[in-house]
């Protein structure tokens, strides 16, 4: 007999075909209007990134596992999973390569104005070589700050090596073996600021990082420096960038991941030129997205069987 699978939303082909017929899948939006559904479900596999907390786990009393299509899962309250017994499973290590890959695209992008000069070259002012227009900063010798030196800010600065980039980092507190390993400098988030001609954001989104770059924060930044975020929307306060860019307390932003995602069509960054928005792209290789798939299922069918999670992040 099939386990009862809930899923968010649609799932790819590719991952469909690795489930096979051991599961027979429900959609969570027609699952909550049926109470004796909910109580079927025996897997969780979140796709879509939704909400999860205690009070949906309880309405699910066979549930035995939770896969998540993802590293991050800020959006599972893991507290609640554990207190339950229910494990969770993320898909870490898979996405580092194309994320930091992606954290360069954009800052080579803002920083030497790829966007702006694209539609400027497409539009009807264009008439003629002007050496004079979207002077950018350059990335080769500049100084590069990581805020997050974990797994993906790690590989982030071993590309940064290529550019003879200065590297600082921030984190809760210094890691030798990457300073050794890396070449990189350790330094206060106020110093990093400050002395940075790109900041990448590229830490986990957690209670202590919720809104960890703010007014104060970019305030500190050269006005001729630059932020990319490719974390999560929520390391960022959003009205303090809007200040930012508009006041020119930074020369640019870009960003991978927006709190909310998408961000309201009327939203006022939207309306920026200094940046530029991603539709969270940071994992997005046919590469990378196959081995997340893969895991997700994984970790999926271990969890359905009672087995170890091959990635268990709770």
């Amino acid at each position: 007999m099939p386990y009862q699978l809930l899923i968010d939303t649609a799932l790819p082909p590719t991952m469909l075909d690795m489930l096979g017929d051991t599961c027979e899948i429900h959609f969570l939006k027609d699952a909550l209007r049926d109470e004796a559904l909910l109580g079927r479900i025996d897997g969780y596999l979140t796709y879509g990134h939704p909400p999860t907390d205690g009070s949906l786990m309880d309405r699910m009393p066979s549930l035995k596992v939770i896969s998540n299509f993802g590293v991050g899962v800020d959006h599972v309250v893991l507290a609640d999973a554990r207190a339950r017994n229910i494990p969770v499973g993320n898909t870490p290590g898979f996405v580092d390569g194309a994320t930091a890959d992606f954290t360069f695209a954009l800052l080579m992008a803002v920083g030497r104005n790829i966007v702006i000069g694209d539609h400027y070259a497409r539009g009807p002012e264009f008439t003629h070589y002007d050496p004079n227009l979207w002077h950018g900063q350059e990335i080769y010798g500049s100084t590069l700050g990581i805020v997050g030196m974990g797994r993906i800010g790690k590989v982030v600065a071993k590309r940064a090596s290529g550019f003879e980039m200065n590297v600082l980092y921030h984190n809760r507190k210094p890691d030798p073996q990457a300073e050794a390993a890396l070449g990189v400098r350790y330094a206060s988030l106020n110093e990093l600021l400050q002395q940075s001609d790109f900041v990448t954001l590229n830490m986990p989104l957690t209670p202590e990082t919720r809104r960890m770059i703010g007014r104060e924060q970019l305030l500190l930044m050269k006005p001729t420096a630059y932020l990319i975020n490719v974390a999560r929307g929520g390391v960022l306060d959003h009205d303090a960038l809007l200040d930012a860019l508009q006041n020119k307390w930074i020369a640019g932003a870009a960003l991978d991941v927006t709190e909310p995602e998408p961000l309201p069509r009327d939203h006022p960054l939207l309306k920026m030129e200094n940046l530029i928005i991603a539709p969270h792209l940071g994992s997005a290789t046919r590469q990378s997205r196959y081995q997340m798939a893969r895991r997700t299922i994984d970790n999926l069918l271990a969890g359905l069987r009672g087995e170890e999670l091959p990635s268990r992040v709770g």
